[in-house]
């Protein structure tokens, strides 16, 4: 496997991975992976979702122990390494999935397993300061005393970041930091990495955002298939080079083209606000046969207004209509049997059972239907004979349907949620975030999926803070700021300038009010 150059005179690197391999039953995840990460640098791991970047970080972590492979990190050899024995020598993982307590404030997480104390007796206080310092230190709008179930997920993911960088970090691992940060949160986070390069401090990053890889790598190394690939300079590799050597195989064109053929209204909201206040008379419709899209910035109330369409957030007023039909108030299993899905950006916490089979979790939404139960008795033979060539006709890959959802990654999980979608008659579709967390080979499985739905006759919502995904794929594209709509675009008008100037023209109104 082909390595960048160190430069001349370079001393060893802060961690230097050699034939690292790992296998869990059925599954060979790392097969001799190389991998060094010098002080100061910042190191992408870039890869398709199952590639074995999640599991390369837990070795490096410490949650995996490796089958195989040697483990230097500062200088020594690291053998049977643990989470607690990582983090005394320097190690700091931040997960894309979140391992806070939720009954638990932030600062009572920040120390959870290394609280101060003397004698016996917590030193609440001198915990209490500490935790405000580093969070006022990061710029984070974060308030220790909060409990962890009572924020926002964009809180959540600062309250973790904190939690990696309390003690001594010599390597910091980010896996997917910015999925749930607002754009001012980004620039915060960037700036603290500059910050901890500059103090030497070695930083893993998992990323699929190529304009991040752009702005923060200094190198960049592509797993496949549980193998190392290459190791690149960030300067010099393209774009397009990066993901042929992720996916094997060349990719042209990100996004379909597709043929939106607007119809029937199938969707129409009026004048809708939620009972906390951040969706605010918002009116929209959706048609079908075309994609809708709803922009705009974490917090804006985008994701609040699907949610509330389809029943999970409570409603204050206003009116929605399922092809012409108005229901009050609604709910999850009124809106599927009224023919609507909604496929959550959290698929963790909210749209799958880990621990449960992927045949089980694919079927969930049609289990009310005939076909399926009978006086409450499930038929399995009737859900297996569905969800099985489901499946297959999504490339879940590895094949079978009877493994635990959260042995998947990413992208595969996202698969299964989609699978529910083909197990019931439905026509409104609403896509909250749907490539949060997974690769561009998922992705292009993702886009290809509403391509089909929108050219059989589908209504599709697609909510995304990716401007560029939105713009793509939508027909006609609604903007939102602080809960309101602030701007219809479609054709011509349709275009990244004109959705950042509604931004920019909302934040004056309000301004001048």
């Amino acid at each position: 496997m082909e390595r960048a150059p160190a430069p001349a005179g370079h001393a060893e690197p802060l961690l230097r991975l050699s034939g690292i391999t790992k296998r869990f039953t059925g599954v060979l995840a790392l097969d001799g992976v190389d991998l060094d990460v010098r002080a100061g640098e910042l190191h992408v791991l870039f890869g398709e979702n199952g590639a074995g970047k999640s599991t390369l970080i837990n070795v490096i972590s410490g949650t995996f122990p490796p089958d195989a492979g040697s483990f230097r990190f500062n200088g020594e050899e690291i053998g049977r390494l643990s989470p607690q024995r990582a983090r005394q020598i320097g190690i700091s993982p931040v997960f894309q999935e979140f391992s806070l307590v939720p009954s638990l404030t932030v600062e009572e997480n920040l120390f959870l397993g290394r609280e101060a104390s003397s004698a016996g007796v917590l030193k609440s206080g001198a915990m209490r300061r500490r935790a405000r310092e580093l969070i006022d230190e990061l710029g984070f709008d974060l308030d220790p005393g909060a409990r962890v179930d009572d924020l926002s997920r964009a809180h959540q993911q600062m309250a973790e970041i904190a939690k990696a960088l309390l003690g001594n970090v010599r390597l910091l691992i980010l896996d997917e930091p910015t999925a749930s940060l607002t754009e001012r949160e980004t620039g915060r986070l960037f700036e603290l990495i500059a910050r901890l390069k500059r103090e030497g401090v070695g930083i893993i990053y998992v990323s699929h955002r190529m304009r991040e890889i752009r702005a923060l790598a200094d190198r960049v190394t592509v797993l496949r298939d549980g193998r190392h690939i290459k190791t690149l300079d960030a300067a010099t590799v393209t774009d397009g080079e990066l993901v042929e050597l992720m996916t094997g195989r060349r990719i042209d064109v990100l996004f379909p083209a597709i043929t939106h053929a607007p119809g029937a209204m199938a969707l129409d909201v009026e004048n809708l606000s939620t009972a906390d206040g951040t969706v605010a008379g918002v009116n929209f419709h959706a048609r079908a046969g075309e994609i809708t899209g709803i922009a705009g910035l974490v917090g804006c109330g985008k994701s609040e207004l699907v949610r509330a369409v389809y029943g999970l957030e409570p409603i204050a007023g206003g009116r929605i209509r399922l092809h012409g039909k108005p229901y009050d108030p609604p709910s999850p299993r009124a809106s599927l049997r009224r023919g609507a899905a909604y496929f959550p950006a959290n698929r963790v916490a909210e749209g799958l059972a880990l621990s449960r089979p992927i045949r089980e979790n694919a079927s969930m939404t049609a289990l009310d239907l005939p076909r399926f139960a009978r006086a409450g008795i499930l038929k399995r033979r009737a859900e297996r004979a569905l969800v099985g060539p489901i499946m297959e006709r999504l490339k879940l890959r590895p094949a079978g349907i009877e493994r635990a959802v959260g042995n998947l990654s990413g992208g595969n999980r996202q698969k299964v949620m989609l699978g529910r979608a083909l197990t019931r008659e439905l026509t409104v579709f609403l896509f909250d975030e749907p490539s949060v967390g997974i690769d561009v080979g998922a992705k292009l499985e993702v886009y290809d999926f509403m391509k089909r739905l929108v050219e059989a006759g589908a209504a599709v919502v697609v909510v995304s803070s990716e401007l560029p995904e939105v713009l793509a794929l939508s027909n006609r594209l609604y903007v939102m700021h602080h809960g309101r709509i602030a701007a219809e675009l479609e054709g011509p008008d349709k275009t990244e300038t004109n959705v950042l100037a509604s931004f920019f023209r909302e934040q004056r109104a309000g301004a001048a009010a």
